[in-house]
């Protein structure tokens, strides 16, 4: 009988996790300059003729907008560039509505530049301030029914084609695959214990949490609709701020949920400079004290290498390594590989996530970056994530 009751829970597991209707892999941004809103209207011979023409006009636009921007002047003092020129620093396109006839284009872009090429031509080279890393986890309500990852939908979608290049927020954004349904849904952002929160947080490799939330109206189907749009953070859910957005129809629903996140942004941007968005210190993850080591009573031995004597001398400290963990033999490899590291004496998985990121707790004779460096002589690619923790990947 407790054989049945367990392959049954194991079933009911499998289930909640299993499925094709979620997960939402974030863009990577950390490499653009975006500017969006970028409206042309084209005359040509040729519906192809028109639409290059219209995205030849969007990348200077977006150009004279993104100068204006970085040095707060008007569009109009911003220098001109040759199409060479921006062909070289123009990443992308993207394309937010277009209306493409026999000899017209219309359409409203959005255009990518590379930011270190054109950080150079701009006189910047990134941002100067960013704030803690944030887990993100957006939360929908929608009729009688509110829901974070726990299946895909169109507020996690926003939040996901959101590029974080431009903001000043560090936000860490679940994909929400794997067992974030169940670590990351809406009843978790209602609870404010401390305990269950530090250890989520050292999953997922943040320091706090920001709750954007929506809540979405319509009026009647297919009709129009009404967005409320909410800036919560930390698990006590801190309110910093509300406004209402509103469209025609809900064929304009992705597009306000986009503008939606943009606003967010600039709330959590706005508190971050006000000092209201600050690590919470009690989601800090105190290590106890170390005793001291006892003095050896015999000497040194003078056969001893110099490494060997800088292990016994050195003073032992706790990390914690977020690891990729796809399956089990991944996580007893990388247990072996990190304990053969020269100076670790501890390696244990403390929080296991397969098919995620799983946690170690190492302990090793040195400093933060004396482990990196170990680390990476063993053929690992070594991320600083802040305090005493580590991201390592082959």
């Amino acid at each position: 009988m407790l054989a049945a009751l367990l392959l049954a829970g194991a079933g009911i597991l499998y289930a909640q996790l299993e499925g094709s209707d979620r997960g939402i892999p974030p863009v990577d941004s950390t490499t653009n300059f975006e500017i969006l809103g970028v409206e042309v209207d084209v005359a040509a011979p040729s519906a192809e003729k028109a639409r290059l023409e219209g995205w030849r006009r969007a990348q200077s636009l977006g150009w004279k907008m993104l100068w204006a921007r970085t040095h707060n002047r008007p569009i109009g003092q911003a220098p001109n560039l040759p199409d060479s020129t921006l062909n070289g620093i123009v990443s992308g396109i993207v394309i937010e509505q277009e209306q493409i006839g026999p000899t017209r284009y219309i359409a409203r872009l959005g255009v990518l530049f590379d930011r270190a090429r054109t950080g150079q031509m701009l006189g910047v080279r990134g941002l100067v301030r960013r704030s803690a890393p944030m887990l993100v986890i957006p939360v929908m309500h929608s009729g009688s029914s509110a829901y974070s990852f726990e299946y895909r939908n169109a507020w996690q979608r926003a939040w996901a084609e959101f590029r974080t290049a431009g903001s000043t927020i560090d936000y860490v954004r679940p994909t929400g695959l794997g067992i974030d349904p169940l670590l990351l849904n809406q009843a978790q952002t209602r609870r404010r214990g401390r305990g269950w929160w530090r250890m989520l947080l050292d999953q997922y490799g943040a320091a706090d949490i920001v709750v954007p939330e929506v809540e979405l109206r319509r009026i009647y189907p297919g009709g129009p609709a009404v967005g409320i749009f909410t800036a919560r953070y930390g698990p006590d859910n801190q309110l910093l701020g509300r406004f209402i957005l509103r469209v025609r129809s809900s064929a304009g629903v992705p597009a306000m949920l986009a503008e939606g996140v943009r606003r967010l942004d600039m709330v959590y941007a706005r508190a971050l400079d006000q000092g209201l968005l600050r690590p919470d210190p009690t989601l800090v993850i105190i290590q106890p004290a170390l005793p001291p080591l006892p003095e050896e009573e015999e000497g040194e031995d003078p056969l001893a290498s110099d490494e060997e004597q800088a292990v016994a001398t050195g003073a032992a400290t706790s990390f914690s390594l977020q690891v990729a963990t796809p399956n089990a033999g991944a996580v007893q490899q990388a247990e072996v590989s990190v304990s053969r590291v020269n100076g670790v004496t501890s390696a244990l998985t403390t929080s296991l996530a397969l098919g995620g990121s799983s946690t170690m707790r190492v302990t090793f004779v040195g400093d933060i970056n004396a482990l990196a460096a170990a680390l990476q002589a063993q053929g690992w690619t070594v991320q600083v994530t802040g305090g005493n923790s580590l991201r390592i990947s082959r």
